[in-house]
């Protein structure tokens, strides 16, 4: 087994235990906590209420439905510290009962090794349902295994590290045009640097700090009943960004391509089969930053770690089912593959990788669940603890 897959594999087995507890943990705090200080208030009637119908929908009820958690985390990079998320579920319109509602969270650990990071993501619907905004905004510092930054680097050389800060907005505004097409506007802010870096070869020439503003458009075409946890329905989406070099510390205008397709559709009593397909398209002289880390974003290709493989561009496909078991309880399994690579008269067969795993689903919110899955791929198995179905 190469050494970096080797090195992935023992952190698995160390995140494996820290999972489960957190779990656990996770089960109680959370409905402890999620309302506490009606809790408070009301005694223990209230704590037994909010214990067995915390998934209930009071989004018409409150401003803001919330729940969080915090319990310890330990991971071989980052040693023991602490780790933390929640969730809330709001409407800005709440006489209007066919709008889905809007939701927000947050995520975020730090470690006595100075492994730390904050997510904030959510869909805000706007009132009368013609616009939403959707976003993400990270704040990474991280001591992370380092290949390389071609799929073919990836491939070969001996595992490295390298300390990763990372500043990074991804927003879109979609108008809705007709009952289910969108047209939108996005913008995209990025900036990363790498320090203490073990063999600063591996980038090839590249610099070690890039900064970059993209702006962009896209048009959707969305049925899904609700984008967190879709039950039917159909998305497509295509996008393209540009990163002006006026706008950014590269000497070239670089170009983005996105495109998405998913698929819902009910089995039988209580199952969803849902499909994905992905692609991400970038100019072959595009920086490190910009550039597909197969694994990151805890979406695709499962179980992989985010940039044991990179390269400018990226293809995925998954299938998954999805079965409720009993009240909040369901789980998934899925299949797939996809691989990166530089251009497209470069992209090899042989490089497309295999990807498949389980996972238990909890709903912590309404019609909103917390996954945990494990995946396997090429000598290569671990797990993903988060918000939200993956797609």
């Amino acid at each position: 087994m190469p050494i970096g897959l080797q090195s992935k594999s023992m952190t698995n087995m160390n995140i494996k235990h820290s999972v489960f507890s957190t779990i656990i943990l996770f089960v109680f705090v959370t409905n402890v906590l999620g309302q506490s200080d009606s809790i408070q208030e009301k005694g223990l009637k209230k704590y037994w209420n909010s214990l067995f119908y915390g998934n209930i929908d009071r989004t018409f009820e409150k401003k803001m439905d919330m729940s969080f958690v915090v319990a310890p985390c330990y991971t071989k990079e980052g040693s023991f510290g602490i780790g933390g998320a929640a969730t809330a579920l709001y409407r800005l319109d709440r006489k209007d009962s066919i709008m889905q509602p809007s939701d927000i969270s947050l995520s975020g650990s730090a470690t006595i090794n100075g492994f730390y990071g904050i997510t904030i993501k959510g869909n805000n619907h706007f009132k009368g349902n013609k616009a939403r905004l959707s976003y993400r905004l990270q704040f990474q510092h991280k001591t992370l295994d380092f290949w390389g930054i071609t799929y073919d680097a990836c491939n070969v050389n001996p595992i490295s590290e390298y300390t990763k800060r990372l500043v990074n907005w991804e927003s879109d505004y979609v108008y809705k045009l007709t009952k289910n097409i969108h047209v939108g506007a996005a913008l995209n802010i990025k900036y990363a640097d790498l320090a203490k870096m073990a063999n600063p070869a591996y980038l090839e020439g590249q610099r070690k700090a890039y900064f970059f503003t993209g702006l962009g458009v896209s048009i959707q075409y969305d049925t899904r009943d609700f984008i967190l946890n879709p039950k039917r329905g159909i998305y497509f989406m295509a996008r393209e960004i540009f990163y002006p070099d006026f706008m950014s510390s590269y000497h070239k205008t670089l170009f983005n391509t996105t495109m998405i397709f998913d698929a819902y559709n009910r089995m039988w009593s209580g199952s969803v089969l849902a499909f994905d397909l992905y692609g991400q398209f970038n100019n072959q002289y595009t920086p490190w930053p910009l550039r597909e880390e197969l694994g990151s974003g805890d979406s695709r290709m499962r179980g992989y770690y985010g940039g044991r493989y990179i390269d400018c561009n990226q293809m995925t496909a998954q299938l998954e089912l999805r079965q409720h078991i009993y009240s909040r309880i369901g789980c998934v399994a899925w299949m797939g593959c996809g691989t990166v690579f530089p251009s497209f008269d470069k992209l090899k067969v042989e490089h497309i990788l295999p990807n498949y795993g389980i996972g238990l689903r909890i709903e912590f919110k309404h019609n909103v669940n917390v996954r945990i899955d494990y995946g396997f791929g090429k000598d290569t198995a671990g797990f993903l603890f988060q918000f939200a179905e993956a797609f």
